[in-house]
């Protein structure tokens, strides 16, 4: 079979794409490799006839990226299965290694691996990051060859990595510290003086670690930490769309979050800086509308030292407000708060009982009821038992997929899945499109909102899904096609916003006003699984 795509779909002609590497070296150029999709005319110009592999599938994304995302777009739900035991699989090097034992020769491995590129999007386990940066390529249209996945393997405690002879990390006790802070300043430092336009996506950092790389870097550099930043903002979406259909506002709200680790802190400096910054509430006051539950109870003063040292003061309740001898787990807190929102990242499965849900849905029309721990068998209550337990009632939404639930009278309602992959491709996708040097919190709240509008639930129709439903009910071509539409949608609100938060570096002045100007430069600047056609040029692209 032979292929080639030399216009687009508007019909305009594609000029030939200048290429200087010829024979093997262009077979084994994961950007350029067509495979059999090479014109004989190519096979003829760059020396491929009798070289042509047809037994590259077995290494399709190394060899061949163009269909290696097309395939994907095609196929999407049979190949979406996380990476796992990734030494196991290893091929060869992919993406970018470092590790305190070479912590000397860090910039020369990180301009041999950047060597003629140009990086829209860095991200930071190997296997983790890499799949982050295919549903960049596949959702937000990022060119996979700006791209880079990088680790910083500082070691592991782990016993079971470390016996494993087929282990490719580094063999180490995981470093602390001061030299764990050096290690991964180097890096970052080494993105902002080489790649400054770069958006470092970072994540699956530490829980004590990760709010601290992110509050001294997000001043230097596009940085977007997805653990925090990302739920956060997919959790405020969700939230936001809720308040669609009870007809309030977030300062009106009365939230427990069961679970403060870096999920849970992020999700309620999100949704706290939110009501600061889009309905005016102090700040102080805003923090006052949370409870924060863990496994000790509720967050107070008299926890002491158990009281973990990135918890916000704001977010501590005082002893005033709760005498020593009072219990202070779950349905105490309940009891007490008469929570409007319940949030749960603890990973305790069926925390949110029906003793629970029961005791909220009493003071409560519609109890908002987002039980986020992943996967499926660590969920704090199923959707089904959260609306049988409050009369159909609430408006629930999840961390992992779960069916739509029957209410028994001619209806279903459609659980929406609060996935950062909702959002952190257009977030992505607008930081770089606006070459914006830094990423607000403004310009997270604005996507947030821009999703919570796709969201098909209303006062009229509580039953429907709380966010945009691209992964279930279509096929994996149009989930391709809407999840990227959500994407660029996110993307031209962040833009927006970028623009007016003074952060975007445009050259083209007229995209700092015209709307239709920024449609057209985003759309066009979305990556595609589709092959060009090739002219030789010694200068061209390599």
């Amino acid at each position: 079979m032979t292929t080639h795509h030399p216009g687009t779909k508007d019909g305009t002609i594609r000029k030939p794409l200048k290429i200087a590497l010829k024979g093997t070296e262009l077979l084994r150029s994961e950007i350029y490799n067509k495979g059999s999709a090479f014109s004989e005319r190519e096979r003829e110009e760059f020396g491929l006839r009798g070289r042509l592999p047809f037994t590259f599938l077995q290494s399709l994304k190394a060899q061949n990226q163009v269909l290696f995302y097309n395939l994907l777009t095609r196929h999407l739900e049979e190949m979406a299965d996380a990476i796992a035991n990734y030494s196991h699989l290893f091929r060869r090097p992919e993406g970018l290694y470092l590790s305190p034992p070479n912590v000397d020769k860090m910039q020369i491995d990180f301009l041999d691996a950047c060597q003629d590129r140009e990086l829209d999007l860095g991200s930071g386990g190997i296997g983790i990051s890499s799949a982050k940066a295919v549903i960049y390529s596949l959702v937000a249209g990022i060119d996979p060859a700006k791209t880079l996945a990088v680790v910083l393997d500082v070691g592991t405690n782990n016993p079971d990595l470390r016996k494993d002879e087929l282990y490719m990390g580094w063999n180490h006790d995981r470093v602390r510290g001061e030299e764990y802070n050096s290690f991964v300043d180097k890096f970052a430092n080494l993105v902002v003086k080489h790649q400054s336009q770069c958006l470092l996506h970072f994540e699956d950092f530490g829980v004590s670690n990760a709010q601290a790389l992110l509050d001294r870097y997000k001043s230097k550099q596009a940085v977007f930490n997805d653990d925090i930043q990302g739920t956060g903002a997919v959790t405020l979406a969700t939230l936001t769309s809720a308040l669609q259909v009870t007809q309030s506002k977030l300062s009106d709200q009365r939230i427990i979050q069961f679970g403060a680790g870096s999920a849970g802190l992020g999700i309620s400096r999100q949704i706290r800086d939110a009501m600061h910054l889009v309905e005016g509430t102090d700040l102080k006051e805003a923090a006052a509308k949370f409870w924060l539950v863990d496994q000790h109870g509720l967050i107070k003063r008299g926890l002491g030292d158990k009281i973990r040292p990135d918890i916000e003061d704001d977010f501590v309740r005082k002893e005033a407000d709760w005498g020593v001898d009072d219990e202070t787990h779950l349905l105490d807190v309940v009891k007490r708060v008469k929570p409007t929102v319940l949030i749960g990242t603890s990973t305790a499965t069926g925390a949110f009982s029906q003793d629970v849900i029961r005791e909220m849905a009493k003071h409560v029309e519609r109890p908002i009821i987002f039980p986020l721990s992943n996967p499926t068998r660590l969920a704090e209550c199923t959707p089904a038992d959260a609306l049988k337990w409050t009369d159909g009632k609430a408006l629930v939404s999840t961390g992992s997929p779960f069916p739509p639930v029957d209410l028994g009278n001619g209806k279903e309602y459609t659980v929406a899945e609060c996935n950062n992959a909702l959002v952190y491709p257009g977030i992505g996708l607008g930081a770089i499109v606006s070459r914006a040097t830094r990423v607000t919190d403004k310009m997270i709240i604005r996507a947030a909102q821009a999703l919570a509008k796709m969201g098909p639930a209303s006062a009229d129709k509580p039953e429907a899904s709380l966010l945009p439903d691209f992964a279930g009910k279509f096929s994996c071509h149009q989930l391709s096609k809407d999840s990227q539409k959500v994407a660029v949608t996110i993307a031209l609100e962040v833009m927006d916003q970028a623009i007016q938060d003074g952060v975007a570096v445009l050259e083209d002045k007229a995209l700092l006003s015209n709307t239709d100007a920024r449609r057209r430069y985003v759309e066009s600047k979305l990556w595609r699984p589709e092959y060009r056609e090739y002219e030789y040029d010694p200068e061209g692209c390599r």
